[in-house]
């Protein structure tokens, strides 16, 4: 659908405490995941306090947007690797605007951890060397990937 990848998506569920794996690349045809990593959520203006989770598609807001992305363009950027990433949804519309970019940062540590990760500016942001796994699976793909964002701590029962 919409020129998607019908065979591995990027899951990231923004409602699993932050030290722990919660991004996920998942095989559809059968739900393997093939790789997990730490992803960071967007901080706010004013940093959200540890356990809050508040999430925007305003521009400046800092905080993540919800909803279904198409990944883009690599590029080099301010952080190295980067892909821009579009939104699908109106809840995420405006994250080509924001420059909301899936990219790598050193505060993020490879392995879980019982800690309060870092934030970013809205950015799923992950590890050095999960960003190489997560490249290796977008190079691979001939169209580009599904990443949804979610917070499954919010989901209805």
């Amino acid at each position: 659908r919409q020129g998607l990848n019908t065979e591995v998506a990027l899951l990231a569920d923004l409602g699993l405490h932050s030290g722990s794996y919660r991004l996920f690349v998942v095989r559809l045809a059968d739900g393997v995941v093939r790789y997990r990593g730490l992803v960071a959520h967007g901080s706010g203006k004013r940093g959200l306090e540890p356990g809050i989770r508040e999430y925007s598609n305003t521009s400046g807001s800092l905080l993540s947007a919800l909803g279904k992305y198409k990944t883009g363009t690599a590029y080099q950027g301010q952080f190295g690797l980067a892909y821009k990433l579009h939104g699908l949804e109106a809840t995420n519309s405006k994250a080509y605007s924001r420059a909301i970019v899936l990219h790598a940062h050193e505060c993020i540590p490879e392995q879980p951890f019982s800690g309060i990760l870092c934030q970013s500016w809205g950015c799923p942001t992950v590890s050095t060397g999960f960003l190489q796994q997560l490249a290796k699976v977008i190079y691979a793909s001939p169209v580009p990937l599904l990443l949804w964002v979610y917070d499954s701590a919010s989901l209805p029962e």
